[in-house]
């Protein structure tokens, strides 16, 4: 149930923008990589900060459609994402990535899952992008009781991590697809070109990885269990990262798709298959059946690993959206004073209002 609507179309105030120099800073980054190192219960696995963590924004400037535009609403962009108190910062740079660089912005809708509910995060979302159309839904973590297993790192528990399995059930039906997006994430081209996937047959599209070692997702205990390891008869699986995926919302919800990920998550408990939060049950379900996207669309891994953080650079090749899965968040190590050179790619789209961080430092 949406707890609250907001849209404003069609208004009138005028256009303004801002380019940021992502290009340059793009060749900072390939010119100068980085190496350094940057240093339960359910109810506890729950983190709620306290309204005094919760910070403020500039307003974004208003990007506007151009007279090419549609203004129907069959044309919506409708993108998911996750918000609470903790990972704000990086959703408001996300939503401003996605609206800089969108030929027409106000064609996108975004759909935001919350646990608590904050109305500070409601004002905050109005006060930063008043001309924003969106809805904010009410995941309840309750739907998760019992079924998540403890992973390498805490914030990989997190009941909002695993809300992108039931966005069939949370969001209205009249919503047949959808783009997930992490909160850690910045896009730099137009999303209505990822939008424009054509999903053929599958279900879900995601950039696919197959030159990754697929067998470090389970454990030796899932490996060992011929009757877990057929489940991937007649598939070749790669990894995919869940934090950048077009879903059709029709399609998982007729599949019972949700429901194939839970029993997952329950062997999950009682055998210790994984040790990666909501994505391996994801992979047990769909690896080697998904429609492959360009790797353009998830240059991911920018946070460094799950328990150290490292520094890393970015992969070879185009760049359409930048990823900071991993331990480490640029907002964080900013910060600290202690950034990686790729933490400068998310710095522009920072609206934090007392950040201090100066791309000359």
């Amino acid at each position: 149930m949406a707890f609250w609507n907001k849209n404003v179309p069609n208004s009138s105030s005028s256009s303004s923008s801002k380019c940021f120099p992502i290009l340059g800073l793009l060749s900072l980054i390939l010119l100068h990589p980085t190496t350094t190192t940057t240093t339960t219960s359910f109810a506890n696995a729950i983190q709620k900060p306290t309204y005094d963590d919760i910070p403020s924004f500039r307003e974004a400037p208003a990007f506007r459609n151009g007279n090419s535009c549609s203004s129907r609403d069959v044309d919506k962009i409708q993108i998911v994402m996750p918000v609470d108190a903790n990972y704000i910062r990086g959703t408001m740079a996300a939503v401003l990535s996605i609206l800089q660089h969108s030929t027409c912005p106000e064609n996108t809708s975004i759909h935001f899952l919350s646990i608590h509910l904050e109305p500070e995060i409601i004002s905050l979302i109005n006060s930063t992008f008043p001309y924003l159309s969106y809805k904010i839904y009410h995941f309840h973590p309750n739907r998760v009781r019992g079924k998540i297993s403890k992973s390498i790192r805490q914030a990989l528990d997190q009941p909002l991590n695993y809300a992108r399995i039931y966005l069939s059930d949370i969001l209205p039906e009249g919503v047949h697809r959808v783009i997930y997006l992490d909160s850690d994430i910045i896009v730099v081209d137009d999303i209505a070109k990822l939008w424009g996937v054509d999903l053929g047959d599958k279900v879900l599209a995601a950039p696919e990885y197959c030159h990754a070692n697929f067998t470090n997702y389970f454990t030796d205990t899932f490996w060992s269990d011929v009757n877990l390891v057929k489940t991937f008869e007649g598939r070749r699986p790669c990894y995919f990262n869940t934090g950048v995926m077009v879903m059709d919302l029709d399609e998982w919800r007729k599949g019972g798709y949700a429901q194939k990920i839970e029993e997952w998550m329950l062997i999950q408990k009682q055998r210790i298959i994984y040790q990666l939060g909501s994505l391996p049950p994801i992979l047990l379900v769909f690896a080697g059946n998904i429609k492959a996207v360009d790797h353009r669309w998830n240059q991911h891994g920018l946070g460094g690993d799950n328990l150290e953080g490292k520094c890393r650079g970015l992969h070879p090749g185009p760049i359409s959206l930048l990823h900071w899965s991993g331990k480490g968040k640029p907002w964080l190590r900013l910060d600290a004073r202690k950034p990686c050179t790729i933490d400068y790619l998310w710095a522009p789209y920072d609206l934090y209002r007392s950040s201090r961080i100066a791309l000359e430092e």
